[in-house]
């Protein structure tokens, strides 16, 4: 069962861990986002997991592999590991959606988000050169590269 210490702040985004990766034995986690209007990760490959998306509110514009597409709620998209892509929420309520990996991006959010500071997500702020390393630092530790910069609005 998730605990509030399973929540953080990365980014734009509030996360809950609702199945952390040490809890099975296929190491799958589902992390629910709760992401703000621009919210937008740098384009990025997972070496070790497929990344899946499914939509609850909102809608995201991907790019997956160079080829953009537009993801509403009720639909799901899959990342394979090894293919670049990156996301922005496009809708300005701001969008929750799933991500369904084996545990790398898990680890990555367990190890620089932050505990939250009250309820709802962070202030929206763009990451500075040393919150980039960080967050480039992390993702490697946890089997993500960091290839590009965010999608464009």
């Amino acid at each position: 069962m998730t605990q509030m210490a399973d929540e953080f702040w990365l980014l734009a985004s509030r996360i809950k861990v609702a199945v952390a990766q040490d809890s099975n034995t296929d190491r799958i986690s589902v992390l629910v986002h709760d992401a703000a209007f621009g919210e937008a990760p740098p384009l990025h490959i997972h070496y070790g997991e497929d990344e899946i998306f499914h939509v609850l509110e909102g809608e995201l514009e991907f790019e997956l592999d160079g080829e953009k597409r537009l993801a509403r709620a009720g639909e799901t998209l899959c990342a394979p590991r090894g293919v670049p892509h990156r996301f922005r929420v496009v809708s300005k309520a701001g969008a929750r959606f799933l991500t369904v990996t084996r545990g790398g991006f898990e680890g990555l959010v367990r190890d620089i988000g932050k505990r939250p500071q009250g309820p709802g997500r962070p202030a929206p702020f763009t990451p500075g050169p040393g919150e980039q390393s960080v967050l480039a630092a992390a993702c490697f530790a946890n089997g993500i590269n960091i290839i590009g910069p965010p999608l464009a609005a």
